[in-house]
């Protein structure tokens, strides 16, 4: 009788998951979808983030993922996951500044000098902040991963002064941010999802589009564009998420291990992004694009133009939230 109790209570502790320390989940199934494709930083990370959360649910929980936007573009995809009917995504965090405005400040021109000074903010309470105010509209915030400084490719010419904007016509993220943004440089800025930009390109329907280095390289976009210039005009923080409707669905034990997963793959992610970048431009070069940096007195020279829409942004985003991360910034770079 002893010996019968004694594993009976063994199994209990198995069924709850205390006999060995390993979390108890059930058999499910997450759809994560995301833009680039899947040997890009961004798919890579999404590949480690389904990885780990194998392991830690001793395959309980397959996280099956959908790159290339296979599932449609950046803003259906968030529709998708208010809805339920996909589980995961990640994307650049402004993107959501149409369900929250103060997400706006992230993209706003010129405001990190280095990727460091963007972990600093939006791993901190500034980026929690920001992350808790969409729970309500849907989603759950993870963590915050990185796509990296923009840079601007077209057909007709290298920029290396602000003249050299002017009558591009220059694809951009479907915020108003960016369409003032290229507005003001003198571009003509042409909102539009990224699954549809390399054919906009090759059929002439925009002459040009701002990206990272291996954003422009995962989606060849070097066969249908001439020259990069190293802008560096947005720092791109990026948001994972869960829909709320699946979050609220898992055990707390389901939700430590994709929450764990979530921070372990964002070291992993932000490192291969980083490392990614000089490679993808060599990279870039190799495939036939005239690649050119930009002289520091005319980038002074941009700053200067674009000045008026980070004072419109940073206002309509809070100038409260604002003032937190210039100050923030101000004690990083003492």
């Amino acid at each position: 009788m002893k010996t019968f109790k004694l594993l009976l209570a063994a199994a209990v502790m198995a069924g709850t998951g205390l006999a060995s320390g390993i979390a108890v989940a059930q058999d499910k199934t997450l759809r994560f979808a995301f833009q680039n494709v899947a040997e890009h930083p961004q798919g890579r990370g999404a590949a480690k983030f389904a990885e780990i959360v194998k392991a830690k649910s001793g395959g309980k929980i397959d996280v099956r993922l959908f790159p290339g936007g296979q599932l449609g573009g950046d803003l259906p995809t968030v529709s998708a996951l208010q809805g339920g009917t996909i589980d995961m995504t990640v994307l650049n965090s402004g993107l959501l500044v149409g369900i929250d405005k103060q997400f706006a400040v992230l993209d706003l021109p010129f405001l990190f000098n280095a990727p460091e000074e963007a972990d600093k903010i939006v791993d901190g309470p500034i980026g929690t902040k920001l992350h808790k105010g969409v729970e309500d509209k849907g989603l759950v915030g993870l963590a915050y991963w990185e796509l990296g400084f923009r840079n601007v490719t077209n057909s007709r010419r290298p920029i290396t002064k602000l003249e050299d904007f002017k009558g591009l016509k220059i694809r951009v993220l479907q915020s108003p941010l960016f369409l003032d943004l290229f507005n003001t440089l003198g571009a003509n800025a042409v909102p539009m999802p990224f699954p549809e930009l390399y054919a906009a390109l090759e059929q002439k329907v925009v002459d040009g589009q701002e990206n990272p280095y291996p954003t422009i390289l995962g989606a060849k976009l070097n066969e249908v564009q001439k020259f990069v210039s190293a802008t560096r005009h947005i720092y791109n923080v990026q948001s994972l998420l869960i829909s709320k409707k699946t979050w609220d669905a898992l055990s707390a034990d389901e939700r430590r291990i994709i929450q764990e997963a979530a921070a372990e793959a964002r070291e992993f992610q932000r490192k291969a992004s980083r490392d990614a970048m000089d490679g993808a431009l060599e990279n870039l070069k190799k495939g036939g694009m005239t690649a050119n940096e930009v002289a520091p007195a005319e980038m002074a020279r941009i700053r200067e133009a674009v000045k008026p829409v980070v004072e419109k942004f940073a206002k309509e985003s809070g100038e409260a939230l604002y003032g937190e991360i210039q100050a923030e910034l101000a004690k990083l770079r003492k």
